[in-house]
C-alpha cells in the first residue's frame, strides 16, 4: 500500500494549492481518506476526512469554507483544494488512509490515531 502526496510549494497569502494524494496497493473505492498536517512543535492534526462513499466528510473548523476535498476513484486520487491561504496553514500535510470505508466512528472525528496507512509528506509554506 502506498500513498503519494504531492503538490505543496510556497505561497503567499490568500493565494491557494491542490494537493494531490495518489494511491496504489489497494482499492481506493473501498477505503475513506484523510488529509492532516502537522507543523513545527505542534500535533498532527486532522485537516479534512472522506468517507469511501463521500457522504461523510469532515473539515477542521480553521479550514472550514477555504478548503475542499474531493476523490477520484478512477484516477485512484484524492485532491484537497486549498484556497484563501494563511500564514498558519503552513505545515507539511500527509495524506491516510485506514483499513476500511470509514475515517471514524462518527462523520465528525478526524483522527490521525485511526488511520492504518500513510504517505509521506508534502511541505506547504504560506508567507505574510
Amino acid at each position: 500500500v502506498q500513498l503519494q502526496a504531492s503538490g505543496g510549494g510556497l505561497v503567499q497569502a490568500g493565494g491557494s494549492l491542490r494537493l494531490s494524494c495518489a494511491v496504489s496497493g489497494f482499492t481506493l473505492d473501498y477505503h475513506a481518506i484523510g488529509w492532516f498536517r502537522q507543523a513545527p512543535g505542534k500535533e498532527r492534526e486532522g485537516v479534512s476526512c472522506v468517507s469511501s462513499s463521500g457522504v461523510w466528510i469532515y473539515y477542521a473548523d480553521s479550514v472550514e469554507g477555504r478548503f475542499t476535498i474531493s476523490r477520484d476513484n478512477a484516477k485512484r486520487t484524492v485532491y484537497l483544494q486549498m484556497n484563501s491561504l494563511k500564514p498558519e496553514d503552513t505545515a507539511v500535510y500527509y495524506c491516510a488512509a485506514p483499513d476500511g470505508p470509514h475515517y471514524s466512528s462518527s462523520a465528525r472525528v478526524c483522527d490521525y490515531k485511526n488511520m492504518d496507512y500513510w504517505g509521506k509528506g508534502t511541505q506547504v509554506t504560506v508567507s505574510s
